[in-house]
């Protein structure tokens, strides 16, 4: 039979007459006995707030905003038998094996009647007694009586490692079908401001202020809480009724005593039973335990021959015959100090399957794991059983759906030697958690109800982690690595953040970083998820960082996106980490890459270019045919530039500063006729070294020659005989002569004539030029736009570099990079050259 392709192709004939399947392999056919293929990761989608989170246990969970067509509608309270289905789960399992009888509350019909009293008005009321004092007890007969006072009916919550907010959301789901969403906390108060219940809290474990915003945001319910005297109390303003709740008197626990063995006591027993009241001060619990140690004493009197072959109806032995054992030894009753702590003596008389739940129960701090999870961690099948012995006698306790040691159990236990090696049980349950919460059939739900468990275990385990061997994975980091994304599916945000620092931890001392990193971007979603943008941020850049040592670059991409989320909820840029996280091939988005360029040559080691005047209105230009016009948003400034750009531009405009510095003092300061200076020709080109006349700087190529690679042809030519430069036919690029810092006309102090400039000799050009006109000093020199200047006496010009500085570079002049020059340092108006060839513009 196939089970891909059921019907009469089965047998090889198709229906429509098609030719017969065909076989696969016989090697797949063999394979598919021993293995299986891998399970599918687990993935959950759901909405949490205005955000769309999808739990994905692999890579990281992903997040974006919630699309309109996604977010659900108003949600809808539970009908009658919904409502009566969630009440049924929030109540502790009934305990295999053979039904017990339910003893009766004494002596507590005063607080019950009371309670209904008040709650019926509408108040809310704090019961106040100490571990042991039959508080849940009375809880439950008290919303037994409520069940028809509010539209809601009763809700059953338990405030054992719960928070305000969390049980805020507790109350939201016992209410209101919700699936696969979670509201923010605006709508959760909205919703549960609707809601007219009796709200039931057990073991709360704060008050002040954080009960007053419990209280605050459930005006339509009224709670009955139920507390231990170390807990906070209400705040004064608050309209809390308090209820204390006292021990026993001797007479009712003595009553007690006979109602759990089921006979009249003998005067012995009620002696003993008096000093048991007297030190345990008339707490139920304590009777209930004595009443177990008499009824295992009853099952010691009796024996394997109390019943013969044939003695089955015979009569039992009198109450006041001697208590002795088969062997005809005498069964004193146990000591005081016995009965005070009868932890050690009950679990004696247990079976080795009791025994071993006491010991799994130590090691997890208390929590006893749930009766189905018993026979595998203990191997024994019958194993669930042992939790009826223990509720028998009195050493466990419900709390919420779950059981607990009973108050003083887990003391009496330790000190009896039941948790002597705490982390092979704590580590042996963490394995079988670890298997139980990955598989394919249980449900988020069951792992959130096994949360306290599974929480227990890590605390016991994550301080001992060690490394684990090559090729291996420590049990902490695999178990919250399971559990994690079921707490965040199921709902049970709580337990999802604590499993999620419990097993950051245990990577950080195990040293898998690929796990640190995980548990790290799910911390940041959380945070992303409850509004704490500065707590995201962080987690999430440390995710990145550490993905982006190990090369994961689908969870670098995961943690990106998110980070991205953050960052367009708090209208800030990019992370740091946005950025370094590129390494995984990836682009950020929104990002840009400023670099200021430098030269093909290298930045050369002479002078910048002098500033123009400021009475200059030319525009000078310089760029290569195919490097494209820089962009406006390339020139906006310093805002687009990257933070090496702005460094790199501050240092640029301090050399500038001190290079024009000096250059000024020097040339005001010097009245040296034979000055250097004032050696320099007409037109000299930054490019002219001493030997070959090359610093090292590119030449530009000149486009109109294909074969020109560069050469002296690219260079501007000294003056012809008639003082041009040529015509815009010339290939050559020309530069314009800078003035020099004294007014036309004007001749150097203690020269007689003016100077002229050195000649320098031409270099061959490979485009034949206009011939020029030669002209000489004073006389007035021709552009090439036919405009003339005045003549000048000193016609000495400052050397220029062929390509002016961009204010908006800090990398130096380059002749490649399309500058363009502010009008303070433009040219005189006069000055306009034109040269097609290389794209020199002059506006």
């Amino acid at each position: 039979m196939d089970p891909n392709n059921r019907g009469p192709e089965e047998y090889g004939h198709d229906d429509d007459g098609g030719s017969p399947r065909q076989r696969p392999p016989r090697d797949s056919l063999t394979t598919d006995f021993g293995q299986h293929s891998p399970t599918l990761a687990r993935t959950v989608q759901l909405v949490a707030g205005d955000f769309l989170l999808t739990v994905n246990p692999v890579d990281g969970s992903e997040i974006e905003a919630c699309p309109p067509g996604e977010r659900p509608g108003r949600p809808e309270r539970y009908g009658a038998a919904e409502r009566a289905e969630v009440d049924r789960a929030a109540r502790p399992p009934v305990p295999p094996g053979p039904s017990r009888t339910a003893l009766s509350l004494l002596a507590r019909q005063d607080e019950r009647e009371r309670l209904v009293r008040l709650l019926a008005r509408g108040r809310s009321v704090r019961l106040t007694g100490p571990a042991g004092s039959g508080r849940t007890s009375l809880l439950d007969l008290v919303a037994e009586d409520c069940g028809d006072l509010a539209p809601d009916g009763v809700v059953r919550l338990t405030g054992f490692n719960r928070t305000a907010s969390e049980l805020l959301y507790d109350l939201f789901y016992a209410v209101f079908t919700s699936p696969l969403h979670r509201p923010d906390r605006d709508e959760l108060l909205s919703c549960v401001r609707e809601i007219g219940a009796v709200v039931v809290l057990d073991d709360i474990e704060f008050g002040g202020a954080a009960l007053d915003e419990l209280l605050d945001a459930t005006p339509e319910c009224a709670f009955v809480i139920g507390a231990t005297p170390d807990v906070p109390a209400p705040s004064a303003d608050s309209a809390v009724e308090e209820i204390f709740l006292s021990g026993l008197e001797r007479a009712d626990g003595v009553e007690l005593l006979e109602r759990s063995v089921g006979r009249v006591l003998t005067e012995e027993e009620s002696n003993w039973a008096g000093d048991l009241w007297f030190e345990s001060e008339g707490l139920p619990l304590r009777f209930v335990q004595a009443g177990a140690l008499l009824r295992q004493r009853d099952m010691l009197r009796a024996g394997a021959n109390a019943v013969d072959e044939f003695g089955v109806f015979a009569d039992a032995a009198p109450v006041d015959a001697p208590f002795t054992s088969d062997e005809g030894e005498e069964i004193p009753l146990p000591a005081l100090g016995e009965a005070a702590a009868p932890a050690p003596l009950l679990a004696s008389r247990l079976s080795e399957s009791a025994r071993a739940t006491l010991r799994f129960a130590v090691a997890l701090g208390g929590e006893v794991p749930h009766q189905a999870h018993l026979p595998a961690l203990i191997g024994d099948t019958h194993a669930d059983a042992a939790l009826g012995e223990l509720a028998d006698c009195g050493l466990v306790s419900p709390v919420g759906s779950r059981y607990r040691l009973a108050a003083g159990v887990l003391a009496q236990l330790e000190a009896a030697g039941y948790g002597d090696d705490p982390e092979s049980l704590a580590l042996t349950a963490a394995q079988h958690y670890n298997w139980w919460a990955g598989h394919p059939s249980v449900t988020p739900e069951r792992v959130c109800a096994e949360a306290d468990a599974l929480l227990a275990a890590l605390a016991v385990l994550v301080p001992v982690t060690t490394m684990p061997d090559e090729g291996e994975q420590a049990v902490t980091v695999q178990l919250a690595r399971t559990a994690a994304p079921a707490f965040a599916a199921g709902g049970h945000w709580g337990a999802w953040e604590r499993s999620l620092r419990a097993g950051s931890e245990a990577a950080q001392l195990a040293g898998e970083v690929s796990e640190q990193a995980y548990f790290h971007h799910e911390l940041g979603i959380l945070a992303l998820c409850g509004g704490q943008l500065d707590r995201a941020r962080a987690e999430l850049e440390a995710s990145i960082g550490l993905r982006g040592a190990i090369a994961d670059k689908r969870g670098t991409v995961a943690g990106r996106r998110a980070l991205t989320l953050v960052s367009d909820r708090d209208g800030s840029a990019p992370g740091l980490a946005a950025v370094l996280g590129a390494t995984a091939g990836e682009e950020v988005p929104d990002a840009r890459y400023d670099e200021s360029a430098s030269p093909p040559g290298g930045v050369p080691a002479a002078f910048p270019p002098l500033q123009l005047p400021a009475d200059s209105q030319t525009i000078v230009v310089h760029r290569s045919p195919s490097t494209p016009a820089p962009s406006r948003k390339a020139r906006g400034g310093l805002k687009g530039l990257a933070k090496r750009n702005l460094v790199a531009a501050g240092a640029g405009a301090l050399l500038v500063a001190v290079l024009g510095t000096v250059v000024t003092l020097g040339a005001t300061s010097d009245n040296d006729p034979n000055s250097p200076s004032n050696e320099v020709g007409v037109n000299p080109s930054a490019s002219v070294g001493i030997d070959d006349g090359n610093l090292g700087a590119d030449v530009p190529k000149n486009d109109d020659n294909p074969g020109d690679t560069g050469t002296a042809t690219s260079r501007p030519t000294d003056p012809g005989p008639d003082g041009t430069y040529g015509t815009s036919d010339d290939p050559t690029p020309t530069d314009v002569a800078e003035p020099s810092d004294r007014p036309s006309g004007t001749q150097r102090p203690g020269s007689g004539t003016p100077s002229s400039p050195k000649p320098t000799t031409p270099k061959p050009s490979t485009s034949p030029s206009t011939p020029s006109t030669p002209t000489g000093p004073g006389s007035p020199s021709s552009t090439p736009s036919g405009t003339s200047e005045p003549p000048s006496s000193t016609p000495t010009a400052t050397p220029t570099d062929t390509t002016p500085t961009n204010s908006n570079s800090a990398s130096g002049p380059a002749s490649t990079t399309p500058v363009e020059t502010s009008s303070s340092a433009s040219a005189p108006q006069s000055s306009t050259v034109s040269s097609p060839s290389n794209s020199a513009q002059v506006i």
